[in-house]
């Protein structure tokens, strides 16, 4: 009777233990939290916006859509050029960074330290929270000619009016990135006897980073918008301004060259708030 091989018949599979017996290699299995880890995909993103452009050409070439409605993507871009050869993107995109930069930086600031305190503190939290949760509905540009009424024309309202839209979002996505922290964790801190400043500094702000950044998105992109609208009210120079004088006078290709702008500047902050996320996240891979 011939000697046959029975582990070669059997459907089985074999476990690791029987493949280090039998002197099989052992694939090594990846660890499972990582199925999910985005893995960039080149050409996609910029493919996707040449095809929107391509329908949009499209659309205005075939009568589809009115000119006066929407310009061709070729004569926008002819107007984006036409403003950076007379000099004026570089004043307009210059006064709107230096506003978004003060404004987003002190809102985002002041929001991490109230965040911390809500969640970290029962006093604070009692306090504080029902006051996030009353004044985060209203609308901030309703605000605006209140702050203009206090701070004044200049740009001591448009920094409040920015500052007080990023306040609260990053308010509410600190104090929840707290309390969404894995208490094992902290009571493994105490079990160890790490100090209350080393917990909070080595578990619960790294393990609350995920929603803070979340929330800076967030923060961002009402700061944009809140920007627009402040420029919109008595302001020379700025983004929002130009975008006012070409609404006013009909340039719709003005326009769009304008909210084109506002995209390219929405699109740096992400690719910075990413650059910020690989840093501070970078335990998660």
């Amino acid at each position: 009777m011939p000697n046959i091989d029975l582990r070669e018949k059997s459907s089985k599979p074999a476990t690791g233990a029987e493949q280090s017996g039998s002197g099989a290699h052992v694939r090594p299995v990846p660890f499972r939290g990582g199925g999910f880890v985005y893995r960039p995909v080149r050409f996609v993103g910029p493919l996707v916006f040449l095809a929107l452009l391509g329908v949009w050409e499209a659309g205005t070439r075939s009568g589809l859509i009115s000119p006066l409605v929407l310009p061709t993507p070729a004569e926008s871009w002819h107007a984006f050029v036409n403003l950076a050869q007379s000099g004026m993107l570089w004043k307009h995109v210059a006064a709107s960074t230096e506003r978004l930069f003060i404004g987003w930086t002190v809102g985002t600031i002041l929001g991490i330290a109230a965040g911390l305190m809500i969640g970290l503190f029962s006093v604070a939290r009692s306090g504080f929270q029902p006051l996030v949760s009353a004044l985060f509905p209203i609308p901030k540009i309703a605000l605006l000619p209140l702050f203009v009424i206090w701070f004044g024309i200049d740009e001591g309202s448009k920094n409040a009016t920015i500052i007080f839209g990023t306040f609260f979002p990053t308010v509410i996505s600190t104090y929840s990135g707290v309390d969404n922290v894995d208490r094992t964790l902290i009571r493994m801190g105490q079990s160890f006897g790490l100090s209350w400043l080393s917990i909070v500094r080595k578990i619960v702000i790294p393990g609350a980073m995920p929603a803070i950044l979340s929330g800076f998105r967030i923060s961002a992109s009402i700061a944009i918008v809140l920007l627009v609208a402040a420029e919109m009210i008595g302001a020379e120079f700025g983004v929002g301004a130009y975008v006012l004088m070409a609404g006013s006078l009909m340039a719709t290709d003005q326009l769009i060259a304008g909210v084109a702008i506002l995209s390219v500047m929405g699109l740096i902050i992400a690719w910075a708030i990413g650059l910020a996320e690989k840093y501070f996240l970078r335990w998660r891979t």
